[in-house]
Formats: C-alpha cells, sequence, structure tokens
C-alpha cells in the first residue's frame, strides 16, 4: 500500500522548462515513477533530446515546444496533449530567468522580462493548464519556488521578488482551487549544481558563501528535488495544498556554522 500510494502510473504530466537542469530531473524522475511525461521548452533540440530520454523507460510522450509568455503556444500545448492522453494529471512549472545587476541601475525591461517568465508565466501556464483540471475535478499543480521566496540574495532583486510571489501564487490558487480537487504546492529548491551554474559555484566567493551556509556541506544534486516532486504530485498528498517544500540541505536553518 505505501508503494501504491507514491505510483504515477497512469498519469500525464507536464514539466514546462523540463528539458535542462532541475526541469530535466524532474521530467525523468516523473516518467520514473510511471508517469506519462510531456517535456515541453522553447528549444526543439531539446525537446526531441528529452523525449527519447522518456520514451527509453517505457513512458508515452510528444514532442512540443512552448513559451510560457505566450498564451497562444500553451493553449496549442494543451491541446496537442489532451488530443493524444485525454488528460493532464500534473503541472509542473519550471521555466524560468534570471539575471544578476546592482538594483539601482538594473533596466526596467529586465526587470518586466523576468518576472514575465517567472511570475507571470508560471500563473499563465495555471491557468491553461488548470482549466481541464477544474473541469474533471482533480489536478497537481507544483510550482518552483526559491530560497530567494524567503530571503534575499545579492544583486537579483528581480528574481527574487517573482519568486516571492510564486510562493504568494501558490498559496492564493490552493485556496481558490482545493476543493475543486486541484492540489497548488511549490519546491523550494537550495543551490543545486547544473551545468550553467557550476562555475560560480566552484570558483567564486559567492558560491563559498552559499556552501558555508547550507549545513550538509555540499551543493544539491538535481535528482535529490525528485522524491518532493513524486511526493507532491502523488495520491500520498492528497491532504497537502499550499505549501512550500523547501529542499535545501538545512540553508534556510543555518545561522553560525563553525
Amino acid at each position: 500500500m505505501t508503494a501504491q500510494i507514491f505510483d504515477l502510473s497512469g498519469k500525464t504530466a507536464l514539466v514546462l522548462g523540463g528539458t535542462s537542469g532541475i526541469g530535466l530531473a524532474l521530467a525523468m524522475g516523473l516518467a520514473e515513477a510511471g508517469a506519462d511525461v510531456v517535456a515541453s521548452s522553447r528549444r526543439a533540440a531539446q525537446v526531441a533530446e528529452t523525449a527519447a530520454k522518456i520514451r527509453a523507460l517505457g513512458r508515452s510522450t510528444l514532442e512540443c515546444c512552448s513559451d510560457v509568455t505566450d498564451r497562444d503556444s500553451l493553449i496549442g500545448l494543451r491541446q496537442q496533449i489532451l488530443d493524444h492522453f485525454g488528460k493532464i494529471d500534473i503541472l509542473v512549472n519550471c521555466a524560468g530567468i534570471t539575471q544578476r545587476a546592482p538594483s539601482l541601475n538594473f533596466p526596467e525591461e529586465a526587470w518586466n522580462r523576468i518576472l514575465e517568465t517567472n511570475l507571470t508565466g508560471t500563473l499563465r501556464a495555471c491557468q491553461v493548464f488548470g482549466e481541464p483540471m477544474l473541469a474533471r475535478g482533480c489536478g497537481r499543480i507544483l510550482n518552483i519556488a526559491s530560497l530567494s521566496t524567503f530571503v534575499a540574495f545579492y544583486e537579483v532583486a528581480a528574481y527574487a521578488a517573482s519568486k516571492a510571489a510564486v510562493g504568494s501564487l501558490t498559496q492564493s490558487l490552493a485556496v481558490e482551487w482545493s476543493r475543486q480537487g486541484v492540489t497548488v504546492n511549490a519546491i523550494a529548491p537550495g543551490v543545486f549544481r547544473t551545468d550553467l551554474n557550476a562555475s560560480l559555484l566552484d570558483s567564486t566567493a559567492r558560491g563559498q558563501e552559499i556552501l558555508l551556509r547550507t549545513p550538509i556541506g555540499r551543493f544539491g544534486r538535481t535528482e535529490e528535488l525528485v522524491g518532493a516532486a513524486i511526493y507532491l504530485a502523488s495520491d500520498a498528498a492528497s491532504f497537502v495544498t499550499g505549501e512550500i517544500l523547501v529542499v535545501d540541505g538545512g540553508f534556510l536553518a543555518s545561522g553560525v556554522n563553525q
């Protein structure tokens, strides 16, 4: 019984931003847990490569590009998934961008671009894919928050503002949609090494400070987020909604570490 409540067999999952980094790890993890998974992003080559990996696990998928800043692309993606699978059980919102610069002179267009992707893009996806979930009376939505949902990081004010707002949005949608069978939760990852940030983490003072603040004493591995995602997407979390599950190696608990 315990294993069965974590089993995602027969479920259809969509991971937006699911072809690289954390999104890719979650897409593969959901597939390994039994779900058919569509991993979508803007880059066709990455979409095709990820789809091949999902099929290699014996799961069904589609090769569909999308852009969370373009509602029509999300509506088109929704239709393709519904035409093929008949339903959408799980939505994971992983698409996101950031830019580091001093706040005093931070370009307004860059601020708007970050919020458009990270915050409005998350709302847009929840609206587009939440609609058929609400119509069926069941669904799981999983947003990606951040440590900066809770604490500030130096010179990334736009990203932090967007992720703080994603946390609030997650709670607001949970309040509105949970009685209709759609739970809305978020994962707040700590600092995880990816191809994009490995150099920063390993060779800068910023990386060393993060490491010092992390009681486990290392950066996360993206596969270490999979268990949290499976839990929140599964029947095991049927009474969990409006929560932000932090997976951070103890970072937020940290005060003095030596």
